[in-house]
């Protein structure tokens, strides 16, 4: 799974603000489907919460535009014991719309941070 992985998307009309610019919150929005179609073969046990976003962050670089198609590059560029990194490209005709880096914690079911375990860390490598 360290290789990167591919999500397309088209900017929709509701994707845009009155300028017909991609609104800056849908990136976000979008990076989320783009991270749960990377994330969907990993299997968190029954006794685990699993993921949630702790920390992100977004340099916008080049807005996206009313019918843009761009790809959302994901990768984890970081395991940690607890949380890992993942950077996330909008990219369109090669050229870099925005980076996100999202910090990731594993959660137990008490809600408070648990290490990952080994069988998700091997899906990750």
């Amino acid at each position: 799974m360290n290789q990167v992985h591919i999500f397309n998307f088209t900017v929709a009309y509701a994707d845009t603000d009155a300028e017909g610019i991609m609104y800056h919150a849908r990136y976000i929005e979008i990076a989320e489907r783009a991270r749960t179609n990377w994330s969907k073969h990993i299997v968190i046990p029954d006794n685990d919460t699993g993921f949630v976003v702790r920390e992100l962050n977004i340099k916008y670089m080049q807005p996206l535009l009313l019918n843009d198609d761009f790809i959302v590059e994901t990768k984890p560029v970081k395991i940690g014991a607890a949380s890992m990194m993942i950077e996330q490209k909008f990219v369109k005709d090669d050229n870099i719309c925005a980076i996100m880096n999202i910090t990731i914690a594993y959660l137990g079911t008490d809600m408070h941070p648990k290490a990952i375990p080994d069988t998700i860390i091997n899906m990750l490598n």
